[in-house]
Formats: C-alpha cells, structure tokens, sequence
C-alpha cells in the first residue's frame, strides 16, 4: 500500500506531539472547573501542569504550576489569591508561596477588559493526607471582590 506524503506528515506531527508530552512538557487538557462567583472578571482556562488525567493527582511533596487565564471586567492595583481545601463541605486555608497576583504572572495595574495570565504553584505538602477534595482558588481585586473564583477537583496521593 502507498503512504501519501500528508499521511506521512501526520504521523511525524503525532510522534512530535508525544514525544512533548514524554519530555514534559504541557500537553494537558484545560482542566475542568466550576466558577464559584467570579463577580469583577471571566475565567477562559485552567490549566494544571504536571496532570495527565481528571481529577488532578496530586503527589505529596510535589509542586505543581496552576495557570488561570481570566478577563478582567475591572481596573484594579492590586490582586490577591486566597485558596482553600474543601474537605467534607469545610473550606480549609491551603498555603501557597506567593498571594500577590502582582508577583504571579499579572502586571498590575490590572486593565478593564484585559486577557491576564495568572501562573502560580500549588506545593502539596508531604503530611497533606490522601484524600480527595475540591480546591477553591480566588484571586480578589482591590475591593476584595473576585477577579475569578474557581473550584477544581483533585486527588492527593502518596
């Protein structure tokens, strides 16, 4: 049988796109999320790096990137993250190295109408138990209104 050269191109455009997501680098699908209010902007994706399938496993001990892309409605001066665990229906304070939006990819002042793309890192710690829960992730303007508030399911494993 005779390969044609665009099946020929396929197949190395395949072998390229495996051989990226081999060598680690993103190639996750958006990850699927619930808007839990974002009154002053519009969450566009979400994106969790390393996670191959959903919900998001999390290994104790690892970091992983988080990357919301958001259009913002408002000006603002500053954006702060709060995020929570959300165990059993109790949201529970889950540290992260940087809240100041400012410092995780945002150049702020924050414009109207604006793509932002905020990229900070989720350390799950090794004492965390192995649970499955839900993450709540806000990024507050300057009049503590949320620029987004997304939930995400994940999975913490040892």
């Amino acid at each position: 049988s005779e390969i044609t050269q665009k099946e020929r191109n396929m197949d190395v455009r395949t072998g390229f796109i495996v051989l990226f997501c081999l060598m680690g680098f993103t190639c996750a699908e958006p990850v699927k999320f619930i808007d839990c209010g974002s009154s002053s902007g519009k969450v566009a994706i979400v994106d969790i790096n390393p996670c191959a399938s959903q919900p998001c496993q999390l290994h104790k001990g690892q970091s992983y990137s988080v990357n919301v892309t958001f259009n913002s409605a408002v000006v603002s001066q500053t954006s702060t993250a709060v995020v929570h665990g959300i165990i059993a229906g109790v949201p529970i304070p889950f540290p992260i190295p940087i809240e100041d939006g400012c410092k995780s990819g945002i150049q702020c002042p924050i414009q109207k109408q604006q793509v932002y793309h905020y990229v900070n890192s989720l350390p799950v710690k090794t004492e965390y138990p192995a649970i499955k829960l839900v993450v709540e992730w806000e990024l507050r303007d300057d009049d503590k209104q949320d620029l987004f508030c997304i939930r995400f399911p994940v999975h913490i494993v040892s």
